[in-house]
């Protein structure tokens, strides 16, 4: 019988529906694989010991992700660019993003599949001339769901 062990949490990949840049799929830090059920409480009349608590659909947060700053050409740093820096006369271009966890032989044990993403907010992490760390870029993308891609 084969001993199970979790996965480590290190190694994964990521793509984007239409960027196939390299650069573009190797990140740090993955976060925000999350969803909650949201509910509503809701008071029944003469009935005081408790409220009835309803059900109203899913919640999702943001999806964050974080690499060593590009400054070569990225596809991907443009689509951020051109999304957060609109001015919203043309219509938000959505991606697909897939997060992939993998095994040590680099085969897919999981996969999420974030359907109609688009980032939110684009950040770089402070300068500092005393210390030498590498400049980190972040990016949080809102979707309107989630589900197990494999």
């Amino acid at each position: 019988m084969d001993a199970y062990y979790p996965p480590v949490g290190f190694y994964f990949k990521l793509s984007f529906a239409g960027i196939s840049s390299g650069v573009d799929v190797a990140f740090q830090e993955v976060s925000g694989i999350s969803a909650e059920m949201s509910v509503e409480e809701v008071a029944e009349g003469g009935e005081n010991r408790f409220k009835h608590r309803l059900p109203t659909g899913g919640k999702y947060g943001n999806l964050v992700v974080k690499r060593g700053l590009v400054a070569a050409n990225s596809q991907l740093a443009t689509w951020c660019t051109q999304t957060v820096g609109s001015d919203l006369s043309a219509p938000m271009v959505t991606k697909n993003i897939t997060v992939t966890l993998l095994d040590p032989d680099a085969n897919p044990l999981m996969a999420w599949n974030f359907v109609n993403a688009w980032p939110v907010k684009w950040s770089v992490s402070d300068l500092k001339s005393m210390q030498g760390e590498i400049v980190v870029e972040s990016i949080e993308f809102s979707f309107s769901y989630f589900n197990n891609a494999t």
